[in-house]
């Protein structure tokens, strides 16, 4: 295998669930993965674009499956059929968010706490449930995996910090009106062997904004 072949195929053997896979920032890093040799599980509610998806890359390193991230045993059900299929778990990317807008005056006199609800529990909730479940899987199976924690809404605001987890590094990535897949780019980075060897590092996916 030439060293281009290799580099190629970074992630060659592993796999991966990707919640709110469907589109965005998650279409774009499915696809990006299984490009570099992952088998890619894309976890959404998005079922006809999931699907099409997970066709359109190919249904032999490709799957979806119908995932509410507020909901724990849907989470659960997605990482034991990966398991159940593949026999491990190697990357979690916690991908599934939203974003509630507001008009510029009277955000807090307009607040439903309804909408706080909702966003907490899919943005703070459900990557919870994702980071739970995956890692206990990982630790049954003494797999070295890799979590990525974001928030799909980043794709449709342009801006939203977000962490990622390489079980013994932490890599916090703040996003600012970057492209999907410079975002995409950083995901594969922190789940490859690239990153072996950082913790603990800050790295800004902002087009240099904040410098």
């Amino acid at each position: 295998m030439t060293e281009s072949s290799l580099c190629t195929k970074k992630l060659e053997g592993k796999i991966a669930i990707i919640t709110g896979g469907a589109s965005g920032i998650g279409e774009a890093t499915a696809r990006l993965f299984a490009n570099r040799g992952a088998k890619v599980v894309i976890a959404d509610v998005q079922d006809e674009k999931g699907q099409k998806l997970a066709e359109s890359i190919g249904s032999n390193i490709c799957s979806y499956l119908h995932c509410n991230v507020t909901q724990e045993d849907q989470v659960k059900t997605v990482i034991d059929w990966t398991l159940h299929t593949y026999g491990q778990v190697d990357i979690m990317f916690s991908n599934a968010g939203k974003l509630r807008k507001y008009d510029q005056d009277g955000q807090i006199l307009d607040l439903e706490l309804s909408t706080v609800d909702e966003l907490l529990a899919i943005n703070a909730r459900g990557m919870a449930a994702c980071v739970k479940h995956v890692a206990r899987a990982m630790v049954e199976r003494g797999v070295k995996g890799s979590i990525v924690c974001t928030g799909s809404t980043a794709a449709i605001s342009g801006r939203v910090g977000w962490t990622g987890y390489h079980m013994s590094k932490h890599a916090v990535l703040g996003l600012m009106r970057c492209a999907i897949n410079h975002v995409a780019e950083a995901v594969l980075f922190l789940v490859s062997d690239d990153s072996a060897f950082i913790t603990g590092h800050n790295v800004m996916v902002d087009g240099g904004r904040f410098v």
